[in-house]
């Protein structure tokens, strides 16, 4: 006898990306549901479009200057041009400790007022919050000229418990 499928996980939702500019028009429709206090970690493989998709959220939530990959400068922050949170934009890529190492960036207290997306964040910001959006883009590596992604957002924590995911894939 085969075991039960697991439950599906309401909280997340899985999307096919072809093209960049489809990763940028994944960025503007999540800028829709994300509000001040929101945190966003992405992961996946260089190149596999987290900043491409860092770009179409600074769109849709009508942000000042060009969003860029902050690699070097570890952290950027896009004024909002309206009545919308700002966006902090942060490369922990070359960051090698924990939460300690990013108390010196302030995110805690950019936080509550602000939209922090934190590429290559993995074990050094989860313990801003609980309630985050884990977004762990896939691509194929080696030689390609592929540009298909693979894309996993999951909410966690209470903010996340039934925000509609699968809206994303419209």
């Amino acid at each position: 006898m085969e075991a039960p499928a697991a439950p599906h996980n309401p909280d997340e939702t899985e999307l096919t990306i072809t093209s960049p500019e489809q990763m940028r028009e994944l960025g503007r429709r999540l800028a829709k549901l994300l509000r001040a206090g929101d945190l966003v970690m992405l992961s996946g493989e260089l190149g596999a479009g987290k900043t491409t998709l860092t770009r179409g959220l600074g769109e849709g939530l009508g942000v000042r200057g060009a969003v860029t990959s902050p690699t070097f400068v570890i952290a950027r922050v896009h004024p909002s041009l309206g009545d919308g949170p700002p966006l902090v934009h942060v490369d922990a890529y070359r960051l090698s400790g924990g939460l300690d190492e990013m108390e010196d960036l302030d995110l805690d207290v950019s936080l509550p007022d602000s939209v922090i997306v934190v590429e290559w964040g993995e074990g050094k910001v989860e313990e801003l919050t609980e309630d985050r959006l884990q977004v762990v883009i896939h691509r194929a590596v080696g030689d390609t000229t592929d540009e298909v992604r693979h894309v996993t957002l999951t909410g966690l924590g209470e903010r996340w418990t039934g925000a509609d995911l699968s809206a994303l894939a419209a």
